[in-house]
This record gives structure tokens, sequence and C-alpha cells, in this order.
């Protein structure tokens, strides 16, 4: 109950115990676990969930950003984030409440949602070593052609699996299943249609940058030679 102590709470446990065993003697009813959540485990919940999906985001972006290139780490981060943010509004859209399977449910999401960004991110950097004179524009929607197969089929079948523990895993995984079909399902799409698509806009807008730089470097560096011929 709100507002109870720990002391109240299990004063309260005990008589609804001994309810039971006066009214069913013949049952045998034993206590094979009490569990109380309020307030304060719910705020400790929450708070190890921030701590453990930060931890594991910033130990993304050092990984990717040393194996690849900033920008990859950045559009991982970003897709991974849109991941946690859609399949737990989801989550709570279903009416039901965080608790610790929660929190762990999230944390494989991290895992499974950027698994399928490094598989394309590894594609495009091995395009990128054969194929130099292309843009990344064509080296990205090529990756993404060429992945695109196998993520689908990857999620496909796994969803298929997390499907079935939805439907026949009971109430103890239920919370955890649910979680990773919603993330499942996000994470697919993020991989195609976020972190690659950051990755395009984040050279497209470097090259522009480099392309006005020179520019300036020429209108300077013919400024100064009419300067010096006058």
């Amino acid at each position: 109950m709100p507002g109870e102590s720990d002391a109240q709470s299990s004063e309260a446990a005990d008589k609804v115990v001994s309810q039971l065993r006066t009214d069913f003697p013949g049952a045998h009813f034993q206590v094979a676990g009490m569990d109380r959540v309020g307030p304060t485990v719910g705020a400790e919940i929450r708070t190890s969930a921030i701590y453990a999906g930060l931890l594991a985001l910033f130990g993304i972006l050092v990984y990717v950003a040393f194996r690849y290139e900033f920008s990859f780490a950045v559009g991982a981060v970003i897709a991974i984030i849109h991941d946690l943010l859609m399949t737990t509004g989801w989550y709570f859209l279903a009416g039901r409440e965080m608790n610790a399977t929660t929190v762990a449910a999230l944390l494989t999401i991290i895992g499974f949602s950027i698994n399928d960004t490094i598989v394309i991110f590894d594609r495009i950097r091995e395009m990128r070593e054969l194929n130099k004179d292309k843009s990344y524009y064509e080296l990205i929607n090529l990756a993404v052609n060429e992945c695109m197969g196998r993520t689908l089929l990857t999620s496909l079948t796994t969803m298929l699996v997390v499907l079935s523990l939805l439907v026949f895993g009971g109430g103890a995984i239920f919370d955890f299943a649910l979680i990773m079909f919603f993330g499942m399902f996000t994470g697919t799409y993020s991989t195609i249609f976020i972190a690659s698509a950051f990755i395009n806009t984040w050279h497209k807008r470097a090259v522009r940058r480099e392309r006005v730089n020179a520019e300036a470097l020429k209108k300077a560096a013919q400024a100064a030679d009419a300067t010096a011929k006058a």
C-alpha cells in the first residue's frame, strides 16, 4: 500500500498468509517468496536502468568510434536511443510496469540493435576500401541492399521465437518477451532508416563544408594574387 513502512507491509503480508492457511488448511499453503514493490523499490529499479543504459551506450560509442568512425558511433547510439524510447513507450502503453525483468530486456535490446547495425557498418567500410571513388550515399545504398535480406530474416525468425514465448511462456517471462518483441521490431528498421541515414547526412554535410572551405581558400588566394600584382 502507498505510504506503508517495511514493518507495516511485512505485518500485512503475515496476516494474508495466516488467513490463507486458516481458510485452506488442506492445501498445505507455503510461502515460496515475498516481494515488496513500492516507491523506493521502483526508484531503485529506474536508477539502475538509467545507469546501466548509459554505461552500455558509452561503451558502444567508444568501441564503434575506435573500430570505425566517430560518425558511425553517433549514428549507432542515436538508433539505440530511438529503440529504447519506442520500446518503453509501447510497453507502458500496453499497461505494463517497470521491474527488474524489464531492465534486463532493455539491455538485451541494446545488444540486439547494435548487432544489426554493426553488420551494415562493417559492410560500408569494406565497400569504401574497394570503391574509393563512390560517395557515401552510394556505399550506404549498396551495403543496405546487400544486408537487407539477412537483417529481415534474422529479425523475423527471432521474433517468431519471442512470439512463442509471449503465447506459451507464461507470466514469469511475459514482460521480457513483450519488450523483446517491440525492441526487435524497432531495432530492425532503425538500423536501416536511422543509423545508416544519419551517416549519409553526416558525411554529406562534411563534404559541403569542405567544398565551402575550398572555395573560400581559392577566393582568398585569388585576392592575394590580385593585391600582389597591383
